[in-house]
């Protein structure tokens, strides 16, 4: 399926700028007014829709549901992942030519009957399983490059041998089918271990790539590794080139982890600008 479109959709609640993630509301504080800063024709603004429970139950339980349903913490989730589930759709269709997401509450630290640090649905993997429901099986890469490992995701996936899922956090492991990958930055460069993903991901020829894109390894933040918004966007800009050759340029990117605003603004930004190239 060729790429038809060429905007780049970005998508957004104003809920995310009044409560988000780790920071119940700072981290997004500048939002959306900052948008204001990209002055390009191709740039799209969609807010985010709320995902269904059907959909929220075809990947984790009635017990996960009411729990999500109940903490005051999560309440920006159901457009966390409606936002996600969407743009992946609209991407894939060829509707848009690729995607920014931005959230209120993370995905990838919940698993089909658990959640933890401030994940409470698992936005990347409703995404996937409405692409099956709708188009039948997709192939999708998923790279994860928030500092910590994305436990909820891969439970979720682990049997999917349609699905690569590859991060880059504190673990090292590789499953027996090479389709479901831990790069440990303490033991591998970082953009090393990027190279590797795009390595196999050519050789795994996704229909789509997904990208969790955490800025807690910035330098002060949480999960400081040293990371610079400048090594962003060279990450940026090589997964882009990946997907142009993979899959006709059809990479979402979900905002994960972070707590410092001014980052979020400089990183998010910058990415969106790569995307628009």
């Amino acid at each position: 399926m060729q790429r038809s479109s060429r905007i780049t959709g970005v998508f957004y609640h104003s809920s995310f700028s009044r409560r988000s993630y780790l920071t119940l509301g700072i981290r997004l504080r500048d939002f959306p007014s900052a948008f204001e800063k990209i002055k390009h024709q191709n740039f799209k603004i969609f807010e985010c829709k709320p995902v269904s429970e059907s959909l929220i139950l075809e990947v984790h339980t009635k017990e996960h549901l009411q729990k999500v349903l109940e903490d005051p913490l999560c309440f920006t989730a159901f457009y966390s992942a409606g936002g996600v589930v969407e743009a992946a759709e609209k991407v894939f269709l060829g509707e848009l030519r690729n995607a920014f997401c931005y959230i209120g509450t993370g995905g990838h630290h919940a698993g089909k009957n658990y959640f933890w640090g401030f994940c409470c649905f698992n936005d990347v993997v409703l995404a996937i399983r409405n692409l099956y429901k709708k188009f039948g099986i997709v192939r999708t890469a998923i790279i994860d490059t928030d500092a910590h490992h994305g436990d909820g995701t891969r439970e979720l996936v682990k049997d999917d041998e349609n699905t690569l899922h590859y991060c880059i956090c504190s673990n090292s492991y590789v499953s027996k089918d090479g389709k479901k990958i831990d790069v440990s930055y303490f033991e591998v460069p970082y953009f090393e271990a990027l190279e590797k993903f795009c390595e196999i991901s050519k050789k795994f020829e996704p229909g789509l790539i997904f990208w969790y894109f955490g800025h807690d390894t910035h330098i002060g933040d949480y999960g400081d590794i040293g990371m610079t918004v400048k090594d962003y966007v060279k990450m940026a800009k090589k997964l882009k080139k990946l997907a142009e050759e993979v899959c006709y340029g059809k990479i979402v990117v979900v905002l994960a982890g972070g707590s410092d605003p001014d980052v979020a603004r400089e990183s998010t930004l910058e990415i969106i600008k790569v995307l628009l190239e």
